[in-house]
């Protein structure tokens, strides 16, 4: 399959006009669930951003605690939607967020239904230890959420297959904790 280029798709779309250029984003929007959405940040704004959000939590949500029956632990679904909701939103504080409430969800997923595997685990603190990299890049982050950080610190304690262990070490990875000592 021959693809465009960026710099080919640039040069034809400043060779069509506008009305052809309004037809062909429109029919871009009704093909595509992404592009649909995408646009729909773009233009409507913050409602939309909204809504993105709120459905992206819920996912994350059902994968560990549906409305419905048993979570299924598809992690990587729950993964896959934090991925879209940075491609579409673009905002990373509350793309932070939802990888902080993946966290959060399954150590309460632990906590309520006992020990899972080591796949599982790794999964979460992966997530955490990439939350607190983006922690340390901007101290903003970090100060919008700490709160949360610390509180899984302290959920995990007797979680087994090292996840509390590797959980705390994560923690004190973060460059402002000293801050708050002095």
């Amino acid at each position: 399959m021959t693809l465009l280029k960026v710099s080919e798709l640039k040069k034809e779309l400043k060779s069509i006009d506008q009305k052809e250029l309004v037809q062909l984003i429109t029919e871009l929007y009704k093909l595509n669930k992404e592009v649909k959405q995408y646009l729909s940040n773009k233009f409507i704004g913050e409602e939309a951003e909204e809504a993105l959000y709120n459905e992206t939590a819920r996912k994350i949500r059902n994968e560990f605690f549906p409305d419905r029956g048993d979570g299924k632990l598809r992690l990587q679904e729950a993964k896959k939607a934090i991925s879209n909701y940075k491609k579409l939103s673009g905002d990373e504080l509350s793309t932070l967020d939802l990888m902080l409430y993946y966290v959060e969800l399954g150590t309460d997923f632990t906590l309520a239904y006992g020990d899972i595997d080591q796949r599982f685990y790794r999964s979460m603190e992966s997530m955490y230890y990439n939350v607190v990299k983006e922690c340390n890049n901007k101290k903003e982050y970090y100060d919008e959420i700490k709160d949360r950080l610390y509180s899984i610190v302290e959920k995990t304690d007797g979680i087994g297959w090292g996840y509390h262990d590797v959980i705390v070490e994560y923690y004190y990875y973060l460059n402002w904790l000293d801050d708050e000592e002095e």
